[in-house]
């Protein structure tokens, strides 16, 4: 199985540049979006082949995520069925059969971290979320969660202790999730990797630099994560801040 993940800042820029041509090429089997910026009717895509499901912030211009499958899901969710998280569409749960498939925005904690205790209490509530779904079936797991768990994770951890994404608080619950019966693919397939980023600031030509962050992850339960074949981070692909980033896994 073949799955793509890739913040897109904003799906209808997005399209302008060359998503499809990506998408095309990609060929996944699931691919998704985070931070798509839309509300429902202000963009169609035509995408012979997959089930679209779409999850829409409230705020217009602002969040969101979608989930493109070849393979129609059992069922499908929006959210945790939590109402003070579930209002910027962040989250997509799908019931693949034999296993649970979500794509996720986490909550960016925002200058000064002034967003930091609720992404603090976000983190809580999606950690037994899913934990509660691993019970039933393999998880897998993968968007833009918005922290680089480790210094190796970014290019200058230095300075970077008190900045959103690079929180002791938040690496902390990086490790938590992980805990809690959860592999980071790609860590787990290349622990030693450096200057592997998945996101860079439009300032100071920071992308032509490599001067990174990689916060966008592919997550599995524990007990599947020797199907791993491949996570890759497809740092070519331009038309975003961030690049896509890919999983292969037996399933």
């Amino acid at each position: 199985m073949k799955f793509i993940s890739w913040n897109v800042n904003g799906i209808r820029a997005c399209v302008g540049k060359n998503f499809m041509e990506f998408f095309e090429k990609a060929d996944a089997d699931i691919f998704c979006i985070q931070e798509s910026k839309m509300q429902e009717g202000q963009l169609k895509l035509d995408l012979p082949g997959y089930h679209q499901y779409w999850n829409y912030a409230k705020r217009k211009g602002y969040s969101g995520t979608a989930i493109f499958t070849k393979k129609e899901p059992v069922s499908v969710k929006n959210g945790m069925g939590i109402e003070e998280h579930d209002d910027e569409g962040r989250l997509i749960t799908l019931d693949m059969g034999d296993y649970y498939f979500i794509t996720v925005y986490v909550p960016n904690s925002q200058n000064e971290l002034k967003r930091l205790d609720y992404r603090m209490t976000w983190e809580d509530a999606f950690r037994e979320y899913v934990g509660k779904l691993d019970k039933e079936k393999p998880v897998i797991i993968c968007g833009d969660m918005n922290v680089a768990h480790e210094e190796i994770d970014l290019k200058n951890p230095a300075t970077n202790h008190m900045s959103a994404g690079f929180s002791d608080e938040e690496r902390g619950k990086m490790t938590e999730l992980l805990g809690a019966g959860f592999t980071d693919s790609f860590r787990f397939l290349y622990p030693d990797t450096v200057d592997a980023y998945s996101w860079w600031s439009y300032r100071m030509k920071a992308r032509e630099r490599n001067v990174g962050w990689r916060i966008d992850y592919f997550l599995v339960s524990d007990r599947i994560r020797d199907r791993i074949e491949d996570s890759r981070i497809l740092s070519d692909v331009m038309g975003s801040d961030h690049c896509p980033i890919e999983l292969d896994i037996r399933l």
